[in-house]
């Protein structure tokens, strides 16, 4: 190890030091202050005599001409076990929750390896989340990356919560599903209710928690997403399992790299966040997917906050360009008291139609969520017209759409946080509603299906209603 006495200069959470020779990027290194104690860092910037490091846990207390540098020659690595599975870690995979440490299998870089395009595999299996208006229209792919756009004060805590208790895969499959569950600049509050979420319902010996709350170092927030994805590389490429990886919240991840961005002078772009922000997000996005002759999968659920509920905002249109699909939260439907409040209209999941249908799901399932949509979206604009013309003048048809909305919403959409449905009852749900509409409206539906599912009696009901 080579070992500096005396730094240059002291600028927030990173040091500079001088005189350096054999110090590679991304190399770990210790601080030592004058009282001997020892704080972690880690090179971010590297020049022919000068070198930039962070600091974890801050540089309070340190003075320059008394301060040892000693760079360890080698980059962060967390040991990573199948023992991880029902633990809580800190965000640079420190245990938290009162265990021993991990005995472990390997040491694995934080980073990853580079994942050759050739060798991945087409997601093509669907998870079950038990929330129907996820599984029936925007459906989750084993090797995906699938988002969740929200805002400020809606419900994401509690969907990802209800995701992580209840997603599951095939019955023959489930013992090998596991989800990492990483948090970051959360609060204390947010972070027990996650921790109480997981142990009441059972779901915690499943799941490997990495945890940075709001008052930790900022540094230690771009560290956490890369260790859950390190334990999450090695129980699916190593140990043959499916890992569904959740991270919230992303927008946080994102402003501490503005912050270190503005520390170290670099000149901002979109609304001050750092010009290399999309690669450095597609390094954390890309490490979801398959491989070719791997039977494990890594499927990422990133859920961040839109501020001001602007999906224009740099963090969810770099994160859209990358992902395949988003599921957006609507605040109107939240002033519903509709749980949870998915848009399904701005929302999509691209992989879904090669993960759904005979064989997988049910054989009416890409029909049926494409009517769906349809439906909903023919109901929204009669929602519109009957805004300005008043109710009393729409048509019969008409009349239906808008009723056809309200239970979509009402019946299909909404559902208890505590409350799970199966796939087959989420169809079943989706025909229910839309034997509301006459047949002659479901255009997008075969004949087949039509005899087989269409709920005759849900419009004869309906259509005596309206006479009376």
């Amino acid at each position: 190890m080579l070992e500096y006495k005396g730094i240059k200069e002291i600028n927030g959470p990173l040091i500079v030091i001088e005189g350096i020779k054999d110090v590679g990027y991304g190399e770990m290194v210790d601080v030592i202050s004058q009282d001997g104690r020892r704080r972690s860092g880690k090179v971010i910037d590297i020049s022919e005599k000068l070198a930039v490091v962070q600091v974890f846990e801050g540089t309070d207390g340190l003075i320059p001409k008394d301060t040892k540098v000693r760079f360890r020659g080698k980059t962060l690595r967390i040991p990573v076990s199948e023992e991880m599975r029902g633990r809580i870690f800190n965000g640079i995979g420190e245990p938290i929750d009162g265990g021993p440490p991990v005995t472990p299998e390997e040491y694995l870089d934080i980073n990853g390896l580079p994942l050759n395009p050739v060798s991945r595999a087409y997601p093509r299996d669907y998870i079950q989340t038990g929330i129907s208006a996820i599984d029936g229209n925007m459906t989750l792919i084993r090797g995906q990356k699938l988002p969740i756009f929200s805002g400020d004060g809606l419900p994401h805590n509690e969907i990802a919560a209800q995701i992580a208790r209840q997603a599951k895969i095939s019955e023959e499959e489930n013992a090998e599903f596991s989800i990492v569950f990483a948090a970051m600049g959360i609060k204390h509050d947010t972070a027990t209710f996650f921790k109480q979420s997981f142990q009441e319902s059972g779901a915690l010996k499943n799941v490997i928690m990495f945890l940075n709350l709001a008052d930790d170092p900022v540094i230690e927030r771009i560290v956490t997403p890369r260790c859950a994805l390190t334990a999450a590389e090695y129980l699916a490429f190593k140990k043959d399992m499916h890992i569904l990886v959740i991270m919230i919240d992303m927008t946080n991840y994102c402003e501490a790299l503005r912050e270190m961005s503005s520390r170290r002078g670099e000149v901002p772009a979109r609304k001050g966040y750092p010009g290399y922000m999309y690669s450095d997000l597609a390094t954390i996005y890309e490490r979801a997917g398959r491989i070719i002759g791997k039977r494990g999968s890594i499927t990422q659920i990133p859920i961040l906050t839109m501020p001001n509920d602007d999906i224009t905002n740099p963090v969810p249109d770099l994160t859209g360009y990358i992902t395949e699909g988003q599921i957006v939260l609507s605040r109107d439907l939240y002033n519903k008291g509709i749980y949870p409040p998915i848009n399904i209209l701005p929302s999509l999941s691209r992989l879904m139609k090669d993960g759904i249908g005979k064989g997988r799901t049910r054989e009416d399932h890409p029909n049926l969520s494409a009517q769906l949509y349809a439906a909903y979206a023919h109901s929204q604009e009669v929602r519109n017209l009957a805004s300005v013309i008043g109710e009393e003048e729409l048509n019969e048809t008409e009349r239906l759409y808008l009723k056809f909305g309200e239970e979509f919403e009402r019946k299909f959409i909404n559902q208890g946080m505590n409350e799970e449905r199966t796939m087959e009852e989420t169809l079943n749900l989706g025909w229910e509603v839309l034997s509301i509409l006459p047949r002659s409206e479901l255009y997008r539906l075969t004949e087949a299906e039509l005899n087989k599912y269409y709920k005759k009696e849900l419009v004869k009901d309906e259509h005596i209603s309206n006479q009376e």
